[in-house]
């Protein structure tokens, strides 16, 4: 579920394997090999990808499907935005499947 968890985020975010690997400090080759559940990332990658990501470790180790937003230094009103962006969102998603 990991490999497939950083895939899904890269992807979601446009973000190449390559371009992933040098934010991290790491070759393409360790990214595929996540990816490709040939091996596990570090610890310390771990950490580095929930921040670049924007998601808690135990979402990407699939120990929860909570994801979270990063809003610090947004003003309330900022947050308020976000937050009925995302229950717009939701509404229109209900919308199309019933």
């Amino acid at each position: 579920m990991l490999s497939q968890r950083i895939r899904e985020l890269r992807l979601a975010r446009s973000i190449s394997q390559v371009k992933l690997a040098e934010m991290l400090g790491v070759t393409k080759q360790s990214v595929s090999n996540w990816e490709n559940d040939n091996i596990q990332p570090s610890i310390e990658i771990l950490v580095k990808l929930s921040k670049i990501f924007g998601v808690s470790t135990d979402y990407l180790l699939a120990l929860g499907d909570d994801r979270t937003l990063d809003v610090s230094g947004l003003s309330s009103g900022e947050i308020a935005h976000i937050q009925q962006i995302i229950e717009d969102i939701r509404s229109t998603k209900c919308r199309k499947e019933k």
